[in-house]
């Protein structure tokens, strides 16, 4: 097993662990969790012994061959294929020895060895892998150097996988993966034979591959058996009792302390009084809950615009005049919410920036309102924030007649707090760039809002935050991303762009997923007819939003109408309860107000129970 003792660490001052301990069963699938910066990424550095601890140990299994994904990406003149067989120092160097070696003897152990570690079916077997993480026949033949970083560090990826460690250390391995290339991994992981460690903040991958949990908070590692949901609920309960816990303490020392500063100096009670003054110096405090608060997101809600927002007629789009995709015959409307579905390099990028206006059709016909406002956010775009300059900067530049209170306001509502708002933007962390720029493509209230992989750089708790936000969007909402449970609960419709064309998918993103794996297993990632996947039992949630979506429009509807009662109900009482009000105002005036005072009181409490009404119908049409 491995085993963590009362470790301490800290780096620059800052302490990471403070007499921290956990014990990771052989054999165990981990998922380590926390908050940006607690010191995931850092443990592993001590696991492999990078850097020193300043107290404690961890004990890992003699003769444990530990393996993650090396940092730089392989870009050789050798094929991907070769690379990966490569990855298996023992098999390599018995092949090679095999070619050479003379002694009988040797030679004979030379061909057992081999035949214990499966060597016939290795290159099958990385192949399989390579397939499964995107790559078909043909590129496995082709040299590492020929492909992107990105592609390159799948590569890397599946090196480490062939050369099956005994305790494999993987850190956001989906940040280099689209969701084709995740669901192949949790299937992969969940049957890793040997022990795995893997940071991530992708839920669905900690729901299907783990068997435990290893959570980071306040410098302490703490263990939960069972997957990622299972973990979520016990901490939450666990949260409540704590909390409980302190509310009855913090009123069980307030009583105590009450009784003895009345008593103290009294002289018949002087002795129970030091009683409890002893008492009291003996019960250990209750923390309370230390975890921040996540900041949300917010998204402006545009103005209405007359159905359809965009058509595309016979459209085709690409590059130095050769196609990407063509043919395409696609409408949005205000209130989609659509997930584009597809292996990288088929076009979903594409797509994105034509309806952003970023590109233009090469033919066909796009039409779309003239007061029609797009808010784009990509991954690539990280790395165009001006270097040298702040949040503040960066947002003056869109709203240079605002004043600095208001740009101060705007950052803190999208999580770029006080303390960080003047930093220059490379001295951010990977999260808090991805929310400067979501708060600077919202920031004209689109009726659009494309976002391409936004959740690679956000923790699980801020991926809920955005799940929340982009709910709550009244526009039309276009993402793109490789994390199956922001797809499963923003999206109720599906595009699949696949060999140059944009159609739609019928079934949910669990059929989508078993096709994927039915595809990419075993078949050197060869794209040929996709077996038929098994039908679920029950509504998709597609299906659930799709036949709920008059529902939520008439809750939202009450909601408005409450909202608007509520204003004016204020403005008339404040009005009213003004003694000067009287003295300026006709009595006729006043009574009109007084009986719309009253009438708007009546209409609210119907308002209110209708919103009930609508709002417990609406729970359980999801429910069911």
């Amino acid at each position: 097993m491995l085993s963590i003792r009362n470790i301490s660490f800290a780096i620059e001052g800052k302490p990471l662990f403070s007499d921290a301990s956990a014990t990771i069963p052989t054999g165990h699938k981990v998922g380590i969790v926390g908050r940006n910066g607690t010191g995931k990424t850092s443990l592993f550095r001590l696991i492999r012994n990078e850097w020193s601890l300043e107290s404690g140990e961890i004990e890992v299994p003699r003769n444990f061959r530990i393996g993650g994904v090396a940092q730089e990406a392989p870009a050789g003149d050798d094929s991907l294929l070769e690379t990966v067989l490569a990855a298996d120092v023992e098999l390599a160097s018995l092949l090679s020895e095999a070619e050479t070696a003379t002694d009988p003897e040797r030679i004979a152990h030379i061909h057992t060895r081999l035949a214990d570690i499966d060597a016939h079916s290795a290159e099958a077997r990385a192949a399989t892998i390579l397939a499964g993480l995107g790559f078909d026949a043909a590129a496995q033949a082709r040299p590492c150097h020929e492909f992107s970083g990105g592609w390159r560090m799948r590569v890397a990826l599946g090196a480490v996988l062939f050369s099956e460690p005994d305790l494999l250390l993987l850190d956001e391995p989906t940040n280099y993966l689209d969701l084709e290339g995740t669901v192949w991994l949790e299937s992969f992981l969940a049957k890793y034979p040997h022990t795995v460690l893997v940071i991530s903040h992708d839920r669905e991958l900690l729901n299907r591959s783990v068997t435990g949990i290893l959570h980071l908070m306040d410098q302490k590692l703490s263990y939960y058996t069972g997957t990622y949901d299972q973990f979520d609920a016990e901490r939450r309960m666990q949260l409540e009792q704590q909390q409980s816990m302190k509310r009855k303490q913090d009123a069980q020392r307030a009583h105590i302390q009450a009784y003895v500063d009345r008593f103290r100096y009294k002289a018949s009670k002087a002795r129970q009084a030091q009683s409890r003054l002893k008492l009291l110096e003996k019960m250990q405090p209750i923390a309370g809950v230390t975890e921040n608060r996540i900041a949300e997101f917010h998204f402006p809600g545009p103005e209405e615009l007359p159905p359809p927002l965009v058509t595309i007629e016979g459209g085709s789009v690409g590059y130095d005049g050769t196609p990407v995709l063509q043919k395409m015959n696609l409408r949005l409307d205000q209130d989609d919410r659509i997930a584009l579905l597809g292996a990288n390099g088929e076009g979903k990028s594409t797509l994105s920036k034509l309806l952003a206006g970023r590109m233009v059709l090469m033919d066909g016909k796009l039409t779309k309102p003239s007061k029609l406002r797009v808010g784009f956010f990509a991954q690539h775009q990280l790395d165009e924030l001006v270097e040298g300059e702040t949040p503040f900067q960066h947002m003056v530049r869109l709203r240079p007649d605002e004043g600095n209170a208001q740009i101060r306001s705007r950052l803190g509502a999208a999580g770029i707090g006080a303390d960080i708002v003047e930093n220059p933007v490379e001295r951010l962390s990977g999260g808090q760039k991805a929310r400067l720029l979501m708060a600077m493509a919202a920031i004209d209230a689109p009726h659009i809002l494309i976002l391409d992989e936004p959740t690679n750089h956000l923790d699980i708790e801020s991926r809920e935050a955005l799940v929340h936000a982009l709910n709550d969007f009244p526009g039309a909402v276009i993402v793109v991303s490789h994390d199956p449970h922001l797809v499963e609960t923003v999206a109720d419709r599906l595009w699949l762009v696949q060999d140059g064309a944009v159609s739609v998918f019928e079934g949910d993103i669990e059929e989508y997923k078993t096709q994927l794996l039915s595809q990419r297993s075993g078949r050197g990632g060869k794209k040929g007819k996709v077996e038929e996947a098994p039908k679920k039992v029950g509504r998709s949630a597609q299906e659930r939003r799709r036949e709920t979506a008059p529902l939520r429009s008439a809750v939202k509807k009450a909601e408005k109408q409450i909202a608007a009662l509520e204003r004016r109900q204020q403005v008339l009482e404040t009005q009213l309860a003004d003694p000067t009000f009287y003295e300026q105002t006709e009595s006729v005036k006043i009574e009109t107000m007084s009986r719309e005072l009253a009438k708007i009181k009546d209409d609210l409490a119907r308002e209110e129970e209708n919103w009930l009404l609508l709002q417990e119908e609406l729970e359980e049409a999801l429910a069911d």
